[in-house]
């Protein structure tokens, strides 16, 4: 399952409901079922990414990351077909709890369009190397992240718990997580360019070692202007700033993508997760303190 890509998916519902209680009164359930909702979606996504990764061969002893349930031999394909079709039920399952609970009904114009949403992000997170034509072997899988991690998952989680987005600006804070997000995948890539070749097609691989460097540089430093573009639109009160204290996880992280390459930058992958969880929680209770 992944556990250490889990906060990740936490991180954008997590803001996107911390934003959406610094100016609205949120119930407590909705967002417990939001989370659940986006942790069986992650765990979806990564089951379906080692299914995917094994069926077409991108993942063998050569592997850069560590080993999971498929290549580890700890499941087989048929086991792993079961865990993935268990965890679509969960998906939907605890997705329309939550929007029965945060809207009382399915038949409102609202519900529906979740509904519709909620059916993308499964299909989505199934496709990225499962199926005849995955988007995430075409260079493809940095825009569905950016789409479904930043700007789904935190406006959408806004409006789950708000009933409204009422301002262009939450795309900021939204685009911020996504640029970090895509961060994360492009690290991943950059980890296993040499064995991904040549089943898989990734942004890392058309920019080459140096460019994705860059890459990793300008996506980080994206995800940091939007935020700070976003406190400095609000007014801010110094308790918006609290984000700042991450920055120097970030410095690392950075300066061990420019140094490092293949095993010894997969340690470098949970240290964006975590930073990025952490960036979002106190972000959005920065807001938060603000009320008190």
């Amino acid at each position: 399952m992944r556990l250490r890509t889990l906060p990740l998916s936490l991180a954008g519902v997590l803001l996107g409901a911390l934003l959406s209680v610094a100016e609205y009164r949120v119930r407590f359930v909705v967002v417990l079922l939001l989370c659940l909702t986006t942790v069986c979606l992650q765990i979806l996504s990564n089951l379906s990414n080692e299914l995917g990764d094994v069926l077409h061969g991108t993942d063998t002893a050569d592997r850069q990351g560590p080993s999971y349930g498929l290549n580890g031999g700890a499941l087989t394909v048929g086991g792993m077909k079961r865990l993935i079709g268990l965890f679509v039920v969960l998906c939907c399952l605890f997705g329309a709890a939550m929007i029965r609970v945060s809207f009382g009904t399915f038949l409102c114009l609202e519900s529906i369009l979740l509904l519709v949403l909620g059916a993308a992000a499964i299909v989505a997170a199934m496709r990225y190397t499962l199926g005849r034509n995955p988007y995430g072997y075409r260079a493809k899988g940095d825009f569905y992240v950016f789409v479904f991690f930043g700007l789904v998952s935190v406006l959408g989680a806004y409006f789950v718990c708000a009933h409204t987005i009422h301002s262009w600006m939450l795309m900021l804070p939204a685009s911020a997580i996504g640029f970090f997000s895509m961060g994360v995948l492009n690290v991943n890539n950059i980890r296993d360019m040499r064995t991904d070749a040549p089943n898989r097609i990734t942004v890392a691989m058309k920019l080459g070692l140096h460019g994705a460097r860059i890459y990793q540089t300008v996506l980080i430093s994206l995800g940091w202007a939007c935020m700070t573009v976003y406190t400095l639109l609000r007014l801010p009160d110094w308790r918006h700033w609290l984000f700042v204290l991450t920055l120097p996880l970030y410095v690392v992280h950075l300066r061990g993508v420019w140094t490092h390459t293949e095993r010894e930058l997969d340690r470098y992958l949970p240290m964006l997760v975590l930073s990025t969880f952490a960036f979002a929680l106190l972000a959005g209770a920065g807001f938060t303190m603000y009320l008190w």
